[in-house]
């Protein structure tokens, strides 16, 4: 099968150290939206359509692990090696809160109501904080059996899943006991875990595997042996019918979902890809690489018959307003500054 041609990626500079995590929030009112984490202690919020720069996120003393955005964009959180999760006005970028732990925090998730914030990380222990009281004690879930490296919701903030840095496995929290209520066996640790935007599927990368899971019934629907040790996979989420994946060979690939077999193979990367996500609107993909950078390669309309005419688009005073709105940083690591900044 002749391969697809990739167009040339948008590459997004700004990060001084590897970029370790990527978030796109849903689409809103204002478009969407794309929040990177980088060891670099700056979380970063882009316009996930064209890549550009919004603005830094600043206050972390150590690196961040994770990052991500509430369903309308309206706050992020990060988790982050200096010991805390931090919870952020993602229009103004100041600190809405700050929430202390006793180790390293690898990984941060909003509960789709956007009501809670999870975390986890060294101390083995999934905390759910409660946004609407900030300064009240969180809700210990039961103690991890290895140091959390992924976290994210499922059905309806009901269950948590959790993978570990050490052990193989993702296991399904339910949220009212606190226990571990299903084990989704792996042989390696599960390095990325994403459940597809319409909820039929959790999609990981392990190894050289990524596999996909039903997400009600929790079978295993496909298993996919690739060319090298794969580090992120994420599921195109409009029509599904294919996926991209990410890891230590610096190369993004492009795969079929019903068949496994490579459609298209993306190369620019410096350093390995630590992590890759569709945008959500399926046109698009992103890679965040140890080389400091990140690209987006577009996939084009998921539908032929769309063009950029019928397509609604951000307008410029859509973005302005956001963009103006945000603190910038203070070393000017971009040159896309506002006027007024």
């Amino acid at each position: 099968m002749e391969k697809k041609k990739v167009a040339t990626p948008l590459v997004c500079h700004g990060h001084s150290r590897p970029v370790v995590d990527l978030f796109y929030s849903p689409i809103t009112p204002d478009g969407f939206f794309l929040i990177s984490a980088s060891k670099d202690s700056h979380p970063m919020l882009r316009n996930g359509e064209t890549g550009d720069w919004i603005g830094t996120f600043e206050g972390h003393k150590g690196a961040v692990w994770s990052s991500c955005l509430d369903n309308n964009a309206l706050r992020a959180a990060s988790a982050s090696a200096d010991f805390s999760a931090k919870l952020w006005d993602a229009l103004t970028g100041d600190v809405l809160h700050s929430f202390e732990h006793k180790h390293i925090v690898r990984a941060c998730a909003f509960s789709q109501d956007t009501k809670f914030l999870i975390t986890g990380g060294f101390e083995k222990i999934l905390r759910v904080f409660d946004l609407n009281r900030l300064d009240a004690p969180p809700t210990e879930i039961d103690k991890s059996p290895g140091s959390i490296r992924t976290l994210t919701w499922l059905h309806g903030d009901q269950t948590i899943l959790s993978s570990c840095t050490d052990i193989g496995g993702v296991r399904l929290w339910d949220v009212r006991s606190g226990k571990i209520v299903q084990t989704l066996e792996t042989k390696s640790p599960v390095t990325s875990a994403e459940v597809s935007q319409d909820g039929r599927y959790i999609t990981t990368a392990e190894g050289s595997t990524v596999k996909f899971w039903d997400a009600n019934h929790f079978g295993l629907v496909k298993s996919y042996d690739m060319p090298c040790n794969i580090e992120s996979a994420s599921l195109e989420p409009k029509s599904g019918n294919k996926f991209v994946a990410g890891g230590e060979d610096m190369w993004v690939r492009l795969f079929d979902f019903h068949t496994g077999e490579e459609i298209g193979c993306n190369k620019g990367h410096h350093g390995p890809v630590h992590c890759v996500r569709f945008a959500p609107t399926g046109e698009s993909y992103a890679s965040g690489s140890e080389d400091g950078t990140i690209r987006i390669w577009q996939t084009g309309p998921v539908n032929p018959e769309e063009n950029s005419e019928s397509k609604p688009k951000q307008s410029v005073d859509e973005v302005t307003r956001k963009i103006e709105g945000f603190h910038i940083n203070k070393e000017g690591k971009t040159a896309e500054k506002p006027s007024d900044a």
